[in-house]
């Protein structure tokens, strides 16, 4: 990998298309950039904000693991993971994913894996707050989540 990737866990919002030129600007080994941003969804008009938490540094360690093992399974040249944790109100970013690589196939696969492995095993936890002013509860881990999880293991490895 060309330079080392970028793993941040904050509270502030991000800008896409900023880091997408930090990521590549003045680089002539960057043939394709794919991004994943994940919204925080009103969940049909109920939800009022979702609110995420995390291990303070564990969250890290364990974000930059899944990225070692990107970087050894694709030839990305770029790597940008971000990841937001306290109140997110609906249509607030949540997450940002940039796979930067010399070919558009490794870019989306690296995307997808790491995202994947986000969604599904990063240390955070999510609690929804509806709009009525109610406590919503903390929001359990999606069967299609792990589902997603298991094209990515040592024999389905792509």
């Amino acid at each position: 990998m060309a330079i080392a990737p970028t793993v941040r866990v904050q509270q502030q919002d991000f800008d896409l298309a900023a880091e997408v030129a930090a990521l590549t600007s003045g680089r002539t080994d960057v043939g394709a950039v794919v991004t994943f941003s994940g919204l925080c969804r009103d969940e049909g008009g109920a939800l009022a904000a979702l609110e995420l938490e995390h291990y303070p540094g564990m969250a890290e360690a364990e974000i930059k693991r899944i990225v070692s093992e990107a970087i050894t399974r694709w030839p990305v040249t770029g790597l940008t993971i971000i990841h937001r944790y306290g109140q997110i109100h609906p249509g607030e970013n949540i997450v940002l994913v940039v796979a930067a690589s010399p070919h558009r196939q490794a870019a989306f696969e690296a995307a997808s894996f790491l995202m994947d492995y986000l969604k599904s095993r990063a240390p955070f936890w999510k609690k929804e707050h509806h709009v009525d002013g109610s406590a919503g509860g903390w929001v359990e881990a999606k069967e299609a989540d792990a589902t997603a999880l298991k094209r990515w293991d040592e024999k389905g490895q792509r």
